[in-house]
């Protein structure tokens, strides 16, 4: 699984966050999204996957 993410689409809603904060964070300073590991282990695979479909920004993306 690759994970990647388009900062100017983000609209900090954080509920990439919500369902996966071990991949995501937020900025301190405008609360868009930051990538903490593009290449997560197996186990947060669902968590990733959850947090793209609630992304409403559609600002994650997800490779197989």
């Amino acid at each position: 699984m690759k994970i990647t993410v388009d900062q100017d689409k983000c609209v900090a809603s954080g509920q990439c966050v919500v369902a996966a904060e071990r991949a995501f964070d937020q900025r301190e300073e405008d609360g868009v999204v930051v990538l903490l590991d593009a290449e997560p282990p197996a186990e947060l695979a669902d968590d990733v996957r959850q947090a793209a479909s609630v992304c409403p920004a559609l600002a994650i993306h997800v490779a197989e």
